[in-house]
C-alpha cells in the first residue's frame, strides 16, 4: 500500500487539489492500486492552527509517507519579516532534488508550437539559489555597497544523481535521446563537472542517445525546433528559466505540471501559483495539479515495481488527452466554460472508457 499525503496550500490549491486527489483515487480504484491518504495542514491553513506555515506536525508526517500532492502556496502575499509565514523549504528538506517537468502540445490548445513533448530534468538542491545551497546563512553576501558576491555549487554527487534520474526516464520513452545542457567552455570546473558526471551515467544507459548542447544555443532551438528535444538535463538556475520558456512554447504555466522527486519520496507540484483573485470561483485550471499527480503515480510504480500505480498513470494520461481533444470539459483559460470541478470529472469520466 502506498503512503500518500495531501498538502492543499492556499487559495486555488484548494480547488485543484481536489481534482487532482479525485482523478487518482478513481485511478487507483480501476487498477486495483491500495493508497491510504493522509491530509496534511500547511500554509496558510498551516499557521492558523498550528502559528507556522510548515508546520512540525507536517513535516513529522511527510518524513513516512512515500510521496505527497501539493497545491501552490501563497507566499508573496505573506507577512514580511516574520518567521513563522514561511515558503515552506520541502524539497530541502526531504532532499528532493530532480525537478521534472514535462512540456507538451496539444492540438486543439493554442500554442507557439505543436508537435512538442519534452521532459525537462532540473536540479534543485545546488546551483545558484542560495536558499539551496547553504545549510544555514545564506549563499549571497553584500561586502560594501558596491559589490555583491554570489556563490554558485556544484558537485560530483547531486550532477550524478539527476542525471542518473534524467537517464531513467529516457529510456522509457519512445525516443530515448537525452540531452545534457551546460556552458562547459565557460565554466570549465562548474558546468565541467556536471558534463563529466552526465558522461559517466550515459555508460550505464546505452539505450538512450546522448548529447551534451550549450545552454544558449539551446534557448534559442527551443523557441525555433523544439520538437528536436526530448529529455533536457541541467543545473538548477539554467532549469529554471528553461523550464519556463518551455511552458511559454506550449500554453503558459496553466499546462505546466511537475514532480520533485528524491531518492526514495516524490512530490506533485503544479508549476503555477495560487492565483488568490481567482480563488472560490470554480474557474481554476486542474490541468497541472492533475498531470502533477499522475506523474507521481508513474515514478511511484517505476520505483516501487508497482504495475498498478503505473497503470493508473497511464489511464489518466490517457483520459486528460481525451478531455484536452474533444474540447467538451474545458475551463475558460483553454478555450472552453467548464468549471475546475466539471473538468475533474470528465477525466473522471475518461478513466471508464
Amino acid at each position: 500500500m502506498l503512503e500518500i499525503a495531501i498538502l492543499m496550500g492556499d487559495d486555488i490549491g484548494y480547488e485543484v487539489v481536489d481534482e487532482c486527489v479525485k482523478v487518482l483515487q478513481a485511478a487507483a480504484r480501476a487498477t486495483g492500486l491500495e493508497i491510504a491518504w493522509q491530509e496534511l495542514p500547511i500554509g496558510r491553513h498551516g499557521h492558523a492552527q498550528h502559528g507556522h506555515t510548515f508546520p512540525e506536525v507536517t513535516i513529522a508526517a511527510l518524513a513516512h509517507c512515500d510521496g505527497w500532492i501539493m497545491g501552490p502556496i501563497g507566499h508573496a502575499a505573506y507577512p514580511r519579516n516574520d518567521p513563522t509565514w514561511i515558503m515552506p523549504p520541502i524539497r530541502k528538506r526531504f532532499d528532493l532534488f530532480a525537478s521534472i517537468k514535462p512540456v507538451r502540445s496539444y492540438p486543439n490548445v493554442v500554442s507557439i508550437h505543436q508537435d512538442v513533448d519534452i521532459v525537462f530534468v532540473r536540479e534543485v538542491t545546488e546551483g545558484m539559489q542560495s536558499s539551496d545551497t547553504v545549510t544555514a546563512g545564506t549563499g549571497e553576501f553584500r561586502p560594501n555597497d558596491s559589490v555583491t558576491i554570489a556563490t554558485r555549487v556544484i558537485t560530483r554527487p547531486g550532477s550524478n544523481r539527476v542525471a542518473r534520474e534524467a537517464f531513467e526516464i529516457a529510456r522509457t520513452r519512445p525516443r530515448r535521446r537525452l540531452t545534457a545542457m551546460h556552458k562547459e567552455p565557460v565554466f570549465r570546473l562548474a558546468c565541467g563537472m556536471f558534463a563529466e558526471e552526465c558522461r559517466k551515467v550515459a555508460l550505464d544507459f546505452p539505450e538512450v542517445t546522448f548529447e551534451e548542447a550549450m545552454i544558449d544555443a539551446c534557448a534559442m532551438k527551443l523557441v525555433m525546433r523544439p520538437q528536436h528535444y526530448d529529455v533536457v538535463v541541467t543545473t538548477n538556475q539554467f532549469g529554471d528559466i528553461l523550464t519556463d520558456e518551455g511552458a511559454g512554447l506550449v500554453g503558459g504555466l496553466g499546462l505546466a505540471p511537475g514532480l520533485c522527486a528524491g531518492a526514495t519520496q516524490a512530490m506533485a507540484q503544479a508549476t503555477h501559483g495560487s492565483a488568490p483573485d481567482i480563488a472560490g470561483r470554480g474557474i481554476a485550471n486542474p490541468f497541472a495539479m492533475i498531470v502533477s499527480g499522475a506523474m507521481l503515480l508513474e515514478w511511484l510504480g517505476r520505483k516501487r515495481g508497482l504495475r498498478a500505480a503505473t497503470d493508473a498513470s497511464i489511464l489518466i494520461a490517457d483520459s486528460i488527452g481525451r478531455v484536452m481533444a474533444e474540447r467538451h470539459a474545458l475551463t475558460a483559460d483553454l478555450g472552453g466554460s467548464a468549471t475546475t470541478a466539471q473538468m475533474g470529472d470528465a477525466v473522471v469520466r475518461g478513466l471508464q472508457r
